[in-house]
């Protein structure tokens, strides 16, 4: 969706710090001898990562569920894209995204309102003039269930489930996030760690996640276990997801999931560093400016039947995406399931 570049200076040094950041933006240069040596670096990244399971994991994983969609291609991009890069092509790259009206500046920290709209000034005035541009294509939020096997050398089997999910600004937006805390985005009270790790013992860690953007991003629970172990691990993960999904949590999970997610919130914004990250967030997708004032009180308000219907809307178990990467091979046993 979008790229950031940030700044941290002492109040005394910033003038002269501004005046750098507002060149490199405005200004910018592509020297040919930096571009080679940044398209080696990134190359050599690049094909270190297709040995690494969690890397061909997420790859395969983006693709089967985004299909041509923009949001499939890896953001580090593929090894025939890079090495064709150009300067020329990097120019264009930037008139066309890098404009005044894509714009987007957050500033925390010792600063007026004055001295804040005068560095917003200072630090767009000179970007590319341009257009909103083209919006992106919608997500086909319901896709065919597939699953890919592929073999490696690993003593483990990395799994990764999902399918698309919500986006940024979605209605659903905190049944959704509650939800899936109580599902697998609370650590060790969460329902897949429960189920998976604590009684029956298949995993390390199981986790799941929203990735909210523009257009719905990705759903995804991800999990390791031993390879004679994964089928089971895999069925036990599929159905734990279907009974949320068709049974929503209890109230007993749902009371503890709010304590856990109001009681922690001030530690998620308890220095200018992840106050500015939110002001980034709730500016470039237009949230409402009361967005952090208004968090706890929107999930008190959060109710399992709202939860049942979110998610009945917006996961569909039958119709997701699994990529395994070092499959289990023929006659190894699985585990339970019960």
């Amino acid at each position: 969706d979008r790229a950031s570049v940030s700044l941290r200076t002492l109040s005394r040094e910033r003038d002269q710090a501004l005046k750098i950041m507002a060149q490199v933006l405005q200004h910018p240069v592509f020297p040919e001898s930096v571009l080679a040596r940044e398209k080696t670096r990134l190359l050599s990244a690049l094909k270190e990562a297709e040995t690494r399971p969690e890397a061909i994991a997420d790859k395969t994983f983006q693709k089967a569920v985004f299909g041509k969609h923009h949001y499939a291609l890896p953001v580090s991009g593929d090894i025939p894209g890079v090495e064709q890069i150009t300067t020329a092509e990097l120019k264009d790259f930037y008139r066309t995204h890098y404009n005044v009206n894509r714009a987007v500046v957050a500033i925390m920290g010792d600063v007026t309102r004055a001295q804040a709209e005068a560095i917003a000034q200072q630090l767009t005035a000179q970007l590319p003039a341009g257009s909103d541009g083209a919006p992106l294509p919608a997500v086909a939020m319901q896709i065919s269930a597939s699953e890919h096997r592929i073999a490696h050398p690993v003593s483990q089997s990395h799994i990764l489930i999902g399918s698309p999910g919500m986006s940024r600004n979605d209605p659903d937006y905190f049944p959704l996030y509650v939800g899936n805390y109580i599902l697998g985005g609370g650590g060790f009270v969460s329902r897949l760690m429960n189920e998976v790790r604590e009684k029956r013992g298949l995993v390390y860690s199981v986790y799941s996640y929203f990735i909210p953007l523009k257009q719905p991003g990705v759903f995804q629970i991800g999990l390791q276990t031993k390879k004679e172990q994964a089928d089971g691990a895999l069925a036990l993960v599929r159905k734990t997801l279907a009974d949320f999904v068709a049974q929503g949590p209890t109230e007993k999970e749902l009371t503890a999931a709010k304590q856990n997610i109001v009681g922690g919130f001030p530690l998620r914004i308890d220095s200018n560093r992840k106050i500015l990250d939110y002001l980034s967030v709730i500016g470039f997708y237009e949230m409402p400016l009361t967005y952090l004032d208004d968090f706890s009180s929107k999930v008190e308000k959060v109710t399992v039947a709202q939860i049942r219907s979110a998610y009945a809307r917006h996961i569909h178990p039958e119709q997701m995406a699994t990529v395994i990467i070092g499959a289990p091979e023929a006659g190894m046993t699985s585990g339970s399931t019960k």
